[in-house]
């Protein structure tokens, strides 16, 4: 069984990706409408881009990965023009020319995506960092026995907040699909559309090698017991897939589902009102994980150049200047003294000169008559 990963342009210019098992039915029920949210207002969609993997896991990181991209980055990628998605994925500062005149005809660009007799089928290109991406494990969250529908969407949008996305539902006490999901998701649909049912909790981690049950009750049990930080650690550290198994919102876990888990995984917590929601939960360890992944890794932005010395002493000696009128170096034995805390103070900065010319004109401001208005 293949599944894709596809993208789509619709009728504003913008583009849509995801990802499915049957490519033919689902671009059709885009552009019917049928897939309600964001193409359903912006038909007519056209497909621009798809490939095929061999499981649904790759076929969703792909998704994601292109999702991410900046504009140029997909266009570069429906031209399947491999120098232009290099460039796109440098730094603005270091990027040439090519770039801008490549992505700046969107006439020639649509004309060229129309006139496509078939969609583009190319490897999505990587850089280091997406690379990263694909090769971080992301744990399964599992629900055991969830009662209330706007619960188990909160816990969906609490997990694509952090880049979670494969979620299991053990005996659901109201069944599934829930219709109280969607709202309380907030547009973490895709969480939720993929969502699996299973009867037991044997059933749902059957394919994961490490478990971890949530909770703060004590149990008789003799198990390890992990912090979220050492949880993600562990998770990030092995290939395996693993799973959190969450208990319902009134008992949570059953000493029974925590003896199938490899560990137990709690939160420090007050003693005396130990009482979490279930969507807090799940964002409470989801946000541990995260911060093992590429979402921990601030968006790159070039660093503004370090002001050349003269600048820097310019201002230094400005600011010596008025202080001097203001009779702020007192007693005079002490004003090279002074004079040096001064310097050191703005030397250790690094300021650029952008910063150094702010802070000469606040001087000056603080020192001259005020403006006329």
């Amino acid at each position: 069984m293949s599944f894709w990963a596809y993208m789509l342009r619709c009728a504003d210019g913008s583009y849509y990706t995801g990802h499915t098992d049957d490519l033919e039915r689902r671009i059709g029920e885009h552009q019917s409408g049928l897939v309600k949210g964001y193409t359903q207002r912006r038909r007519p969609v056209v497909l621009v881009w798809s490939q095929d993997f061999r499981s649904r896991a790759e076929a969703l990181s792909a998704e994601l990965q292109v999702k991410d991209w900046s504009r140029a980055k997909k266009e570069a990628l429906i031209r399947s023009d491999w120098s232009a998605l290099s460039e796109a994925a440098k730094p603005p500062a270091r990027r040439s020319s090519r770039l801008d005149v490549s992505t700046s005809s969107t006439s020639a660009r649509t004309e060229r995506i129309e006139s496509e007799p078939n969609p583009v089928r190319v490897e999505p290109a990587s850089s280091e960092a997406e690379k990263r991406r694909r090769d971080i494990p992301k744990p399964v969250i599992v629900l055991v026995r969830p009662q209330l529908g706007q619960n188990i969407g909160k816990a969906a949008r609490a997990m694509l907040n952090f880049g979670l996305t494969e979620m299991r539902l053990v005996a659901p006490r109201d069944g599934w699909p829930n219709p109280d999901a969607g709202p309380s998701a907030s547009g973490a649909d895709i969480v939720l559309e993929q969502a699996q049912v299973f009867d037991t909790v044997q059933e749902a981690v059957a394919d994961c090698s490490t478990i971890y049950a949530s909770t703060v009750r004590r149990r008789d049990l003799i198990m390890p017991v992990v912090t979220p930080e050492q949880m993600a650690e562990q998770i990030a550290a092995t290939p395996a897939r693993t799973a959190i198994l969450f208990g319902p919102e009134r008992s949570g876990l059953e000493t029974e589902d925590v003896a199938l888990s490899n560990a137990i995984v709690t939160v420090p917590i007050n003693p005396e009102f130990g009482s979490l929601n279930l969507a807090q939960a799940v964002i409470l360890l989801a946000y541990e994980w995260s911060k093992t992944s590429e979402l921990a890794v601030p968006p790159s932005k070039e660093q503004e150049a370090p002001a050349p010395h003269a600048e820097l002493e310019g201002m230094i000696v400005q600011f010596e200047q008025e202080l001097t009128a203001k009779g702020y170096f007192f007693p005079a034995s002490r004003m090279q003294a002074t004079k040096n805390t001064l310097r050191t103070i703005f030397n250790k900065t690094g300021w650029s000169s952008r910063e150094v010319k702010a802070i000469r004109g606040i001087v000056r401001a603080l020192v001259n008559p005020p403006r006329s208005r």
